[in-house]
């Protein structure tokens, strides 16, 4: 449990397992985040998703609401390199496209990740959505998609399998971010499953950005990174973030408009 801090039942509990008896040394990381009492928000940075002329906000998780602040972890892809519909607070930076997969945060609390069909503009009931690439895993099943490489992004060096991670939901609503090391993309679908995914998509890749985030107390005290990376640093998304990234909250009685 990484929120022993916080009130009430556990909200950010945490797990690694070998996803691949044959090979020993490769570890899955694994989150799963309760919907019913966390507040999940999206953040732009200064440089990704992409370029805009809108306002990117505090490309941070601002100072005020750290009191709240659960956990923090990686979104996807640069705009540049896959075009996705990216919509928060209130602002639409990139329109929505059609059949990418979307993690979507509801006004009346709930998150989902969908097969996105509801055309360029989200509707009034949405607070948050972010696509990237097509769903990995629907029904309780890896797609078709995720037996094509070439479908999910080019990785350091070229080769198939390398860091991967994603997010899921499971039958009762609740998000799952895992990650692991020399994955394909169909390896990466199947840790989803294994976990409990019902639906789920890939976010980042390559080594490079894999993060997840904890925090030791409330006020975002002793941030530690549960998903070991060299190329991260612990308080990553308490200062100014190169690329957008996921904040997870505590949620508060009344508005649930994301910090800002």
């Amino acid at each position: 449990m990484a929120d022993s801090w916080s009130a009430g039942p556990p909200a950010v509990m945490t797990t690694t397992f070998r996803p691949d008896p044959t090979q020993p040394t490769i570890t899955a990381y694994v989150t799963w985040m309760r919907s019913a009492t966390t507040q999940l928000a999206l953040y732009p940075g200064y440089e990704g998703p992409g370029s805009t002329p809108l306002n990117r906000g505090p490309e941070m998780v601002p100072q005020s609401a750290w009191p709240n602040l659960l956990a923090a972890f990686n979104s996807g892809f640069y705009e540049s390199d896959a075009s996705a519909g990216f919509y928060t607070h209130g602002t639409l930076y990139f329109p929505m496209v059609n059949g990418l997969a979307t993690v979507v945060s509801y006004t009346d609390g709930t998150v989902d990740i969908v097969d996105w069909q509801g055309g360029p503009t989200p509707g009034p009931d949405i607070l948050m959505a972010r696509q990237n690439l097509p769903l990995l895993v629907d029904a309780g099943a890896a797609t078709a998609a995720a037996a094509v490489p070439s479908q999910w992004g080019v990785t350091l060096g070229g080769v198939p399998a390398v860091w991967r991670t994603g997010l899921g939901v499971d039958a009762k609503g609740n998000l799952l971010y895992v990650a692991a090391s020399d994955q394909t993309a169909a390896g990466l679908a199947q840790i989803l499953i294994d976990v409990g995914a019902v639906r789920g998509m890939q976010l980042d890749i390559n080594p490079e950005w894999p993060i997840f985030v904890t925090y030791g107390g409330a006020g975002a005290v002793s941030p530690t990174l549960f998903v070991p990376n060299p190329n991260q640093i612990p308080n990553r998304f308490l200062y100014s973030s190169t690329k957008d990234f996921f904040a997870l909250f505590q949620r508060l009685p009344g508005d649930l408009d994301q910090p800002w």
